[in-house]
Parts: C-alpha cells; structure tokens; sequence
C-alpha cells in the first residue's frame, strides 16, 4: 500500500467544490481543508505507486479549481494507535 499526502492550492472560490469533487475519487480517503500556505490536504492510499502516478496528474490535478499541487509519499506510520494495536495483537484470544 502506498500512502501520499497532497498538498493542494486551490481557487477560494471552488475550496469546497474542489474538496468534495477530490473527497469522491477512488484511493482517496480523506481531504481536509485548511489554513496556512494550502488550501486542502488530500490522503491518498493505493495499491502501487503506479496508481498515485495516474490519480494525482490525471485526476485530481484536473478538478475544476485546483491550481497546484505537492505530493509527499510517506514512508512509515507512527501513532499512537499502531501502537496500541500491536499490544493488543492475541488478546481477544486469551480471554
């Protein structure tokens, strides 16, 4: 699975359009809007990185309102959850 983080300049007038519009594409599983030098932060999860080549040109990049986007491909997770979850791996069994 490959995880990218896109960063995303968008027309004022189309944020919430835009959003949505990237909300609905397929390997997309989250966009926030924000302040700051961005305008939306899309999650993006694809089986390879193949596919993050094609969506983030091919399909986000072309949402009515998007100007520019910046991909960053993540590496690892850290969280607090994962963490959490590693613990609790086989618990439900001993009990």
């Amino acid at each position: 699975m490959v995880t990218a983080i896109v960063l995303i300049q968008a027309a004022a007038e189309r944020i919430p359009e835009a959003a949505q519009e990237i909300a609905d594409i397929d390997g997309v599983t989250e966009v926030y809007s924000c302040a700051g030098d961005v305008d939306l932060i899309a999650l993006v999860r694809v089986s390879k990185h193949e596919d993050l080549a094609a969506l983030v040109p091919g399909r986000i990049s072309k949402v009515e309102g998007v100007l520019n986007t910046d991909t960053h491909i993540a590496f690892r997770s850290y969280s607090k959850r994962d963490d959490e979850a590693a613990f609790a791996i086989g618990l439900d069994d001993a009990q």
